[in-house]
């Protein structure tokens, strides 16, 4: 007798599953296109496009113990839910948004991130601050964030590979720490440089093609919009490192990679800055990245994302990822 494959409820029918050959992983896409070579092999955020749409999500596991448990290191957050940013979606379990992350600082593999990343030292934590504005230096992680000021939002987050989740964040805007560091009326960007820590990020030791540290920016008037937050936390505690900690930038209407993580230095110019993506691979990633269902990649759909969780189901993606009401106006 032929044996019966009973494949698990989270797994996406056939018939819904992009085929292989239209989710090639960016590594493999740019090796092919010659740049690998020139040391630009550009893989997507947080591993290749097949793995990500068409693998498993996180096994698995007993998540009331093993989770609660690798939360209960972070230190609580004193923080005031916002009512006003509420998501729309269910909040996505920490199950999976702490045990399924893009860092390619540590790994291309989604589900190991969360095991390199978990002795990443975070304190202490310094940031810089320079280029065009009056307050310049470099300041412990204390003078930077304000803690009476925290507050917890809820925000779709939209991967550019097709997958999202819905996020409990902890932070304040960005507006506010660009307001305490006094920008010069000639600033018109924002540039965030993550740290580069080889002897702990594993990926930027063997991932030699990349041009470390990671490298992100924003319009002024992008970063100054009420949903663009300096985060430090979710789920009401500190920032694991997986997931960016202990300080990075959400932008919830752009694809993910324009939200920055283990951002070390912060600078104001007055030209539009190089980012990572853009410089890899400038036909596939825009330096405006908003999310768009009728633009496409270059090499698979936009129109439709993967709600990364026990049911993996799809939905329709969003223009601006649904937040059009807030940032339209900002490219009009």
């Amino acid at each position: 007798m032929a044996n019966v494959i009973i494949p698990p409820e989270w797994q996406l029918p056939e018939k819904n599953v992009t085929p292989e050959a239209d989710f090639l992983s960016r590594r493999q896409f740019l090796k092919r296109s010659g740049l690998a070579f020139a040391g630009l092999s550009a893989l997507a955020i947080g591993g290749g496009l097949s793995a990500c749409v068409q693998a498993q999500p996180p096994g698995s596991f007993d998540m009331d113990q093993k989770i609660a448990a690798f939360l209960g290191q972070f230190a609580d957050l004193p923080n005031q839910t916002n009512s006003k940013y509420q998501a729309g979606r269910a909040i996505t379990s920490p199950e999976f948004s702490t045990r399924y992350n893009n860092a390619y600082e540590f790994t291309t593999d989604k589900e190991k991130v969360w095991k390199l990343a978990k002795d990443f030292t975070m304190k202490p934590w310094q940031v810089e601050v320079g280029g065009l504005c009056e307050r310049k230096g470099t300041f412990e992680y204390t003078d930077i964030v304000d803690m009476k000021a925290l507050e917890e939002r809820r925000y779709r987050h939209r991967c550019v590979e097709a997958w999202a989740m819905t996020v409990p964040w902890v932070g304040y805007p960005l507006r506010k720490f660009i307001e305490w560091a006094k920008p010069m009326p000639q600033a018109k960007y924002v540039r965030f440089i993550s740290i580069k820590r080889p002897s702990e990020m594993v990926g930027q030791r063997t991932q030699t093609w990349y041009n470390w540290p990671y490298y992100e920016a924003l319009r002024l008037d992008e970063a100054m919009n009420e949903l663009t937050m300096l985060v430090v936390g979710m789920y009401g505690k500190e920032l694991s490192p997986q997931n960016g900690g202990p300080i990075r930038v959400v932008t919830p209407w752009k694809y993910g990679y324009k939200s920055p993580k283990y951002i070390a230095r912060i600078e104001f110019t007055d030209k539009q800055p190089h980012t990572f993506w853009n410089d890899l691979a400038p036909n596939e990633y825009s330096f405006l990245s908003n999310v768009n269902p009728k633009v496409p990649h270059p090499r698979w759909s936009q129109a439709r994302e993967r709600l990364i969780g026990q049911d993996n189901r799809m939905v329709d993606t969003q223009p601006y990822n649904g937040y059009g009401e807030y940032v339209a106006g900002l490219y009009s």
